[in-house]
């Protein structure tokens, strides 16, 4: 039995390196989004302050472990199978979970799925004991639940939602008044003062307040203090010194190496926030199967009692983990920032929505975004209306847009003040969380203080308002989705092992690991398909000849994709074929959002085309609104065939059918010339192209003269002659935007060339 739980300690420690690699993929934002935002200095830069800072930062996390031990439950409830039964389910939940939310780029709390994970498994366990021993599960929940200190820990967490927007948005909003967007000039003067406040805040909440729960608190030094006491009893002077150290460091390095300020602020920050991050969340990864390790020394110990009849008590205790497992751990935590791909897409999402110009935007607009931002603008037009119009003016003049990186090439999404203001205030509230040994959630913290500071340096304006509160109601709204579904699934696999039998662990194990390969596929073919669309993408920095080059590209994959929908939707049809239209129905979804997203970036890119010819960039903006409706007349024809297949109505008679196969075999044919003559960007027979589109509009009128001949005979019904009317509609407006599509490349590149 001793073998068999020796395994299961194993089986813990293994899910908790998985669970390191998948939660840093995941939290990796929270500190790498604001430096590599701003660009505040190379990559390599930024990865290696984060990483010093993880390092330090794990060994400032002691204290926090006690939160798994006896934060959600009262341990001296259960007994020893009962509580390897509740870590395994919370570690097993917590891989499957983070994992899947890291493959679809979207930004969790690793804090919520793991408190919410030992809250569902605990009461699953103690549900399924009370009613062994015959009891009310209503009355006697509350002697295993940990409810306040759960509820405090809740609650803490919700709270840190609305009180780091709310901060973040008043320091943004006094930081960007007193420095605006031109920062250079004030910076001269009062930057040094401004690095030194914001680092000697740093060094307080982080050094001084968080020392607490350090491995280093209880040091002795000379004078007898423990290190903890010296610190609390000089904090006056420590923060003297520090803010007198760092303004003068600060200083020196502008004068004598010509350092930006700001870009030590900014790196500084980094380390600080990576380091408030790993003393609040390593608690997340390792301190389940630190308990566990904890709770299986104990009960062998204890001489061979039965595991079923243990007591945890012990864990109600004292803990302090080996400051070996707490650095193996950062070590595993710093690789991972190194080498994670999916923590490269979570960090996207976040810098997206905080940026500060507007452009290509990942979200969709909501209703309840569009009141809000309705609310606000009405809202402010009202105050403004008050106010004394110089006050507003004031106002209006310190947040003036400005960027120092408006012609470069890579810029910023937000500039260095921002970074600063983010990174200083996030690292902070976590510091204090820490402190009081509350596990905040370090992803609402830092995503709620960049939301903030987006808002209050309008960033959010009134063309990408609906867009960003869209994104940030989305990224909450999987929160809670986190916190349902981290309770649900625990609380389901602890029920199941309890009462199917510790074996069953084994088999919950096979389904983690399943899932993580299933959702590492699903990762793997969505990053290439965005590799191949990206490769084809213009962006504002090509060159002209660049632009002509990935415009054929993507005229070519389109028509390409267009004939491949158009046969095998039109075979699937004809077939009754349900799975190949779906097929067709996914490619054509592709299809439009490709022609959606080059017509939402072709005002941008034709700007850039002013500066050639006023009428390349007539003709370019041509070339992609043809191609958009090509798009749209593709899916206007699929779409009711769908409809009429998923309604089981009638087929098509075979007349139908042999006219219908034979007329896309000859539009396949048409849009392949098309194709031929835009890759050799030969256009001589563009005269032969129109006479076989118009071959083809021939064939059509002749389908729908057989058309009236069949309804006049009633072989048909009214329905069977809409779609049949409607296809061929469609098929007529497919062929005028591909010739439309090809003279307008044709005179796109002449005019361009010439």
């Amino acid at each position: 039995m001793e073998n068999f739980y020796l395994i299961l300690v194993v089986v813990l420690f293994a899910l908790a390196i998985s669970d390191l690699i998948v939660g840093v993929s995941n939290d990796a934002v929270n500190f790498l989004n604001s430096a590599i935002g701003s660009k505040a200095a190379p990559k390599w830069a930024i990865f290696l302050m984060a990483s010093l800072g993880v390092l330090v930062g794990a060994t400032f996390s002691n204290g926090m472990m006690e939160v798994a031990r006896k934060g959600i439950f009262h341990p001296d409830q259960f007994y020893f199978a009962e509580i390897m039964t509740i870590f395994l389910a919370v570690m097993i939940t917590d891989v499957i979970l983070l994992d899947l939310f890291n493959t679809f780029g979207m930004p969790t709390s690793t804090t919520v799925s793991i408190v919410f994970e030992l809250l569902g498994s605990a009461v699953a366990v103690a549900v399924v004991k009370i009613k062994g021993m015959g009891l009310s599960v209503a009355a006697e929940l509350s002697n295993y639940i940990n409810s306040s200190k759960a509820l405090a820990i809740i609650t803490g967490i919700l709270l840190s939602v609305f009180i780091a927007f709310s901060i973040g948005a008043l320091v943004m909003y006094i930081t960007r008044f007193i420095f605006s967007f031109r920062y250079r000039g004030p910076m001269k003067y009062f930057g040094a003062i401004f690095g030194g406040l914001a680092i000697t805040a740093i060094t307080y909440f982080i050094f001084i307040k968080g020392m607490k729960g350090s491995s280093f608190a209880d040091v002795e030094i000379a004078s007898g203090e423990t290190l903890q006491e010296w610190f609390k009893h000089n904090t006056g002077l420590v923060l003297l010194l520090s803010f007198g150290f760092w303004v003068v460091l600060i200083q020196l390095l502008k004068w004598i190496f010509k350092i930006k300020i700001l870009k030590v602020v900014v790196m500084v920050g980094t380390f600080a926030l990576a380091m408030a991050f790993a003393g609040n969340d390593l608690v997340n990864f390792i301190g389940v199967p630190v308990a566990g390790f904890a709770s299986f020394k104990d009960w062998v110990a204890s001489g061979g009692i039965s595991p079923d009849e243990f007591s945890m008590a012990n864990l109600a205790g004292k803990s302090s983990t080996p400051i070996y497992m707490l650095l193996i751990s950062g070590l595993v935590m710093v690789i991972t920032l190194i080498m994670s791909k999916k923590a490269r897409a979570v960090t996207e999402t976040e810098i997206n929505l905080g940026r500060q110009d507007a452009g290509d935007e990942r979200f969709g607009s909501s209703m309840a975004a569009r009141m809000m931002v309705r609310g606000v603008t009405n809202f402010n037009k009202k105050l403004m209306r008050v106010l004394p119009s110089s006050f507003g003016n004031t106002i209006q003049s310190r947040f003036e847009k400005f960027s120092y990186f408006e012609n470069e090439e890579d810029a910023p999404a937000f500039d260095k003040i921002r970074a600063s203001v983010n990174l200083v205030v996030a690292s902070i509230l976590i510091a204090i969380g820490t402190s009081l040994k509350l596990p905040l959630s370090t992803t609402y913290v830092t995503f709620m203080v960049a939301m903030g500071t987006s808002l209050s340096d309008r960033a959010w304006d009134r063309e990408s308002a609906v867009y960003r509160i869209s994104g940030v109601f989305a990224v909450i709204g999987g929160w809670f989705l986190t916190a349902l579904i981290a309770f649900t699934v625990a609380g389901t696999i602890a029920l199941v092992i309890s009462l199917s039998g510790k074996y069953m662990v084994f088999v919950f194990i096979a389904v983690a690991v399943f899932m993580v390969i299933r959702t590492q596929i699903i990762f793997r073919k969505r990053a290439e398909s965005k590799s191949a669309v990206d490769e084809d993408s213009i962006q504002d920095e090509d060159a002209t000849e660049v632009i002509i080059s990935k415009s054929a590209k993507q005229i070519i994959k389109g028509l390409e994709n267009t004939s491949e929908i158009l046969e095998n939707g039109m075979q699937s049809f004809l077939s009754e074929d349900r799975a190949g239209l779906r097929k067709a129905e996914e490619a054509c979804t592709v299809l439009s959002k490709k022609a959606k997203k080059n017509k939402d970036k072709v005002f941008r890119i034709a700007e850039k085309l002013m500066d050639s010819s006023a009428e390349t960039t007539h003709y370019y903006v041509q070339m992609i609104e043809h191609k958009r409706e090509m798009a749209h007349a593709v899916h206007f024809m699929l779409n009711p065939m769908i409809t009429h297949v998923e309604n089981n109505h009638k087929p098509f008679t075979e007349d139908q059918a042999a006219e219908l196969t034979a007329t896309i075999n000859k539009v396949s044919d048409f849009l392949k010339e098309v194709t031929k003559m835009v890759s050799g960007q030969q256009f001589d027979d563009i005269e032969k192209l129109v006479e076989g589109k118009d071959a083809i509009v021939e064939i059509l009128r002749k389908n729908e003269k057989n058309q009236f001949k069949r309804v006049k005979q009633k072989l048909v019904n009214n329905r069977n002659s809409q779609l049949y009317f409607k296809m061929h509609t469609e098929l007529e407006n497919l062929l005028l935007h591909a010739i439309n599509l090809v003279k307008s490349e044709r005179d796109f590149i002449t005019n361009t060339r010439h």
